[in-house]
């Protein structure tokens, strides 16, 4: 990780030592740090994003928007952009302290031939392949892993498993990693993260909790699955939801026109149908898979 960094938790007293803040020739607000240069850039759509450069030697103020590539996650603010820059640079002064060794080693893995290792420490090393990649633990290391997280296979993939190597290993990662992992597991495995913390977790700590608990509540409702700006009636989003939005052989797969507006601000896990508000449709249809059939079909 030597980029622009994900958001994670915002830092109340940002480090911003070796850190260089500027205003680009086009009026955005840039910073460096080291060899990577950071922008706050406003998409065509009005939202700020955080995108980036590297080994540009030129001033700040002389960079423009053509200068930089990526979209490194949405920004609220300005003070979002000092807080994620300040981020960045509290991770790359970790990493430079730890002592990761990148080579070539000859290693077969679950996703084939490894082209890049990089060693943590002794017991520890991470594979890339041509496909995908993840982390090798020694027998040793592998016994140390939580038991609730332990695999049989001492194989760890890099999307979500390389955060149970991090909080075993803490000390082999980052400060700005370790709060990733921390993240990581509380969404993918969030009953042994409670567990493991002998803490419960409460709403908006995990998506993968509050995943379960919206199907639970809705496992009766229809939540909707398809969406389409009605061609018949401006202004309206014609949907077709199913019970709990899980389609089965048996579904009751219905349709509804809900106001386009109120659709937009739907929630995460999808829109809830009210079948006080939200009127059942058997009109004409804007899918295309949904015309020529039979009204109430």
């Amino acid at each position: 990780m030597t980029g622009a960094l994900k958001s994670s938790s915002a830092t109340p007293t940002p480090d911003l030592s070796g850190v260089e803040f500027a205003t680009s020739a086009d009026g955005i607000p840039v910073a460096r740090i080291d060899d990577l240069v950071l922008a706050m850039v406003m998409s065509p759509s009005g939202f700020a994003f955080l995108a980036s450069a590297v080994f540009v030697r030129r001033p700040l103020a002389e960079l423009t928007r053509a200068d930089f590539i990526g979209h490194d996650g949405r920004l609220a603010d300005e003070a979002e952009f000092r807080a994620r820059v300040a981020e960045t640079a509290g991770h790359k002064r970790d990493l430079a302290a730890l002592n990761r060794v990148q080579t070539r080693m000859s290693a077969s893995t679950p996703w084939g031939g490894s082209q890049v290792a990089v060693i943590y420490a002794d017991g520890v090393v991470a594979h890339s392949t041509a496909v995908h990649g993840g982390f090798h633990l020694s027998a040793d290391r592998n016994s140390k892993v939580h038991s609730l997280l332990r695999k049989d296979t001492p194989w760890y993939e890099e999307d979500c498993e390389w955060a149970i190597v991090a909080l075993s290993f803490p000390e082999l990662f980052t400060g700005y990693e370790r709060s990733m992992a921390e993240k990581t597991i509380r969404n993918t495995w969030p009953d042994e993260w409670e567990a493991i913390h002998g803490a419960k977790l409460t709403e908006g700590e995990s998506w993968a909790k509050d995943r379960q608990a919206f199907d639970q509540l809705h496992r009766a409702d229809h939540v909707v699955t398809s969406a389409i700006f009605s061609d018949q009636h401006p202004g309206m989003t014609e949907v077709v939801a199913v019970l709990g939005g899980k389609w089965q052989v048996d579904h009751d797969e219905r349709r509804f026109l809900v106001p386009s507006d109120e659709y937009a601000g739907r929630g995460r896990f999808g829109f809830v149908i009210d079948p006080v508000r939200h009127a059942q449709y058997d009109g004409p249809s804007s899918f295309i898979g949904w015309r020529g059939r039979e009204d109430g079909s």
